[in-house]
């Protein structure tokens, strides 16, 4: 459907007629003898471009001119109506990048690889899965800071979280600061539904905010939250006399996440390996199900550049001819002089 955004600029169309009625008609005094004007101002007239064109040439002024006014109006097309499937979720992830990330305890397809390329392994599928919500990335380490906000692009969410790199955010662990940040992208949004996903390996070493205080602060947004730590309990590691085993996590802070957990209403869970990753997060599939509502909009599809373009051509086509018109003349007027 044709539609225009400002089609009372129309209203502007016989203003060209009215300064013509308004404007004073000014008095041309001669100020110089030409000689020959008598020959050129005859020449000008048997000219094919002259007053016998006035009529075409009004005519292609006032074609430029509605033309204008009409790409001024911002002529649109407006198509069909087109549903598209939306949760209204807003679900954020807050990523650990600390230096405690680069610790490889986690192995696929046989051979080891650290904590974050796992997390990308298993996140990226996780964000191609949730086409109907508003995803957000927040990577934090010593500092918390946003790498992407709430959107329904999952690609470019899925993106950034493979760009990202340990140590960018620091080399410790704000997990108070992450959760603060989080509650202030989530608390001013309208929808009844807002959800943060905390992973982390390790305890909180850093930031103003403890992860105490950044709890009670998203109890009372009513953002729900759900912690998973990672990382490998048991790894064995060569040594002076043979191969000995450590705990890689033991500096996991179990009791902060499952108390963060439980005060927001959501679950705390403990991933040691891919697989176990892999489940968690199809279990929050479980928890915070793809609600498939419908949105209705219409394309817009702006034409204004069509009209625009067409006085461009006049204008263009008008100069040209007015360009020629002058150099006629000024060569009969030669010849005249020359005679």
């Amino acid at each position: 459907m044709f539609e225009m955004q400002w089609p009372w600029l129309l209203l502007l169309a016989p203003l060209p007629l009215l300064m013509g009625f308004i404007a004073p008609k000014k008095r041309i005094e001669a100020a110089l003898r030409v000689p020959f004007y008598q020959d050129a101002s005859q020449l000008e007239q048997q000219n094919r471009f002259s007053s016998g064109k006035r009529p075409a040439l009004l005519i292609v002024l006032w074609a430029v001119w509605l033309s204008c006014l009409l790409a001024a109006t911002n002529p649109q097309w407006v198509g069909e109506p087109t549903s598209m499937p939306s949760s209204g979720r807003d679900l954020l992830m807050a990523v650990d990048i600390s230096g405690s990330m680069e610790q490889t305890d986690m192995v696929l397809s046989g051979r080891r690889i650290n904590r974050l390329m796992a997390v990308k392994h298993v996140i990226g599928d996780f964000v191609q899965r949730r086409t109907s919500d508003r995803l957000g990335l927040i990577l934090f380490g010593a500092q918390a800071y946003l790498q992407a906000p709430l959107t329904y692009d999952r690609q470019t969410v899925n993106q950034l979280l493979q760009e990202a790199q340990i140590g960018f955010a620091g080399r410790e662990t704000a997990i108070g600061d992450a959760i603060g940040l989080a509650v202030k992208r989530l608390r001013d949004r309208p929808n009844a539904s807002r959800v943060l996903v905390v992973l982390t390996d390790g305890a909180n070493t850093a930031g103003v905010l403890s992860p105490d205080r950044a709890t009670e602060l998203a109890q009372k947004a009513g953002i729900t939250i759900y912690t998973i730590a990672f990382g490998a309990e048991e790894m064995e590691v060569p040594g002076l006399f043979g191969s000995r085993t450590i705990n890689p996590s033991r500096d996991l802070d179990e009791g902060t996440m499952m108390a963060i957990a439980e005060k927001t209403g959501g679950k705390y869970f403990r991933a040691r390996n891919l697989e176990e990753l892999d489940s968690i997060h199809r279990e929050l599939d479980r928890l915070e199900p793809i609600e498939i509502q419908t949105e209705t909009f219409r394309p817009v599809q702006t034409l204004f550049y069509w009209p625009l373009a067409f006085a461009f051509l006049l204008s263009l086509l008008l100069a040209v001819s007015h360009v020629w018109q002058g150099r006629a003349i000024s060569s009969a007027t030669l010849k005249a002089e020359v005679k």
